[in-house]
């Protein structure tokens, strides 16, 4: 008997020893450390507006219905970020057809001088919370905002230009815009 308690004792004492190490030490110096050099990432990058009150985060993307603001992609997760996902509907599927075919038709309703709809604005990401949306996305709701928001279309498509991802952002994936940071300023254009 005693044999096998001083067998077992190690054991006990290495698993308690690693629990404490990876469930306790280890995410407490991991959230510190991103606490210390990265604050705002840390937190979530949390966009405030001007009274200091959260718009959002610049990581998850929002549902817009304002004609005079730009829309992100199609969500299916409506504003609640607690978890991500979409449905993994096959390209046949009837509910994903059928989802398609009405966002294209609101898309080409809301935009009617927009000419052929970009495909992420009938599409979701497939985390569901993508925030961003392609220029190309971006310059085709031009009309739409410029006519809705009275601010000239030539100062919108300079606004989607300052929000343009980054050349070394554009080396790994096709150029993009912010949708919620690219709504912020947008407002304070009003």
């Amino acid at each position: 008997m005693n044999k096998q308690v001083s067998t077992i004792m190690p054991v006990l004492r290495l698993g308690l020893v690693s629990l404490v190490l990876c469930s306790v030490l280890y995410p407490l110096a991991v959230t510190g450390i991103g606490q210390l050099l990265f604050p705002y990432q840390a937190d979530g990058s949390l966009m405030e507006d001007e009274n200091g009150s959260v718009i959002g985060s610049e990581l998850i993307g929002q549902t817009f219905t304002d004609p005079a603001l730009f829309q992100g992609r199609v969500s299916s997760i409506d504003n609640d970020a607690s978890g991500s996902g979409t449905p993994n509907y096959a390209p046949s599927n009837p509910e994903l057809i059928y989802r398609t075919e009405e966002t294209l038709h609101t898309q080409q309703a809301a935009n009617p001088d927009g000419g052929t709809v970009p495909m992420d604005l009938v599409t979701n990401s497939g985390s569901g919370l993508d925030p961003h949306i392609s220029v190309e996305a971006a310059e085709y709701q031009v009309p739409r905002i410029a006519e809705a928001s009275g601010i000239p279309a030539e100062e919108l498509y300079k606004l989607i230009d300052r929000h343009r991802t980054s050349q070394l952002e554009e080396l790994l994936g096709a150029p993009a815009v912010n949708v919620l940071q690219l709504n912020v300023d947008l407002q304070a254009l009003k």
